[in-house]
């Protein structure tokens, strides 16, 4: 996936251009696009990972239409449970960035540890797809229990490193 920062650098405006030589005033543009770009991508993680979060209704929809599935929809509902929370988490979660006249700023190097968080999630959603892809093809198998505690496994993982992200505002 293209660096959106550097996309939305390349997009300045020739007003930004001309602020950008007022000192101190080139920094905040700078912080103010690194926020875009998270924002952003933090948008795409919500709507990919819900993509998976409909996968696994779907399939919770088959298990208690099957006789032999009924037993693992609790199990499934937990590992949908916390997909819920992570996507929820996500789209709540603090830009990371501090407005120009706030008394607590965040430095351009924290920025780019929390846009570095982001796209390791964004990545992860292909583990997590996998996941639902082996939950999918084992329905009715005996690598079901597996498979769905590999997703739940795979989605707590996702809760704790977005939970480490924190770790970056406040240390």
């Amino acid at each position: 996936m293209a660096d959106l920062f550097n996309k939305l650098q390349d997009a300045r405006g020739l007003l930004e251009k001309i602020g950008g030589m007022i000192p101190g005033f080139g920094g905040y543009l700078e912080r103010e696009r690194r926020r875009e770009a998270d924002k952003m991508l933090r948008d795409t993680i919500v709507n990919r990972y819900g993509e998976q979060l409909s996968r696994v209704s779907n399939l919770q929809t088959q298990l208690v239409s099957s006789v032999s599935g009924i037993e693992y929809v609790d199990d499934l509902q937990d590992a949908a449970t916390r997909l819920q929370r992570f996507i929820d988490m996500v789209k709540t979660a603090s830009y990371g960035y501090s407005g120009f006249f706030d008394a607590v700023k965040i430095n351009e190097a924290e920025l780019a540890k929390l846009y570095a968080f982001d796209a390791a999630l964004l990545e992860n959603v292909a583990k997590v797809s996998a996941a639902v892809d082996n939950i999918e093809t084992s329905m009715g198998g005996d690598g079901l229990p597996a498979a769905i505690r590999n997703l739940v496994t795979l989605v707590t993982d996702c809760n704790t490193t977005f939970e480490r992200r924190k770790e970056v505002l406040t240390s």
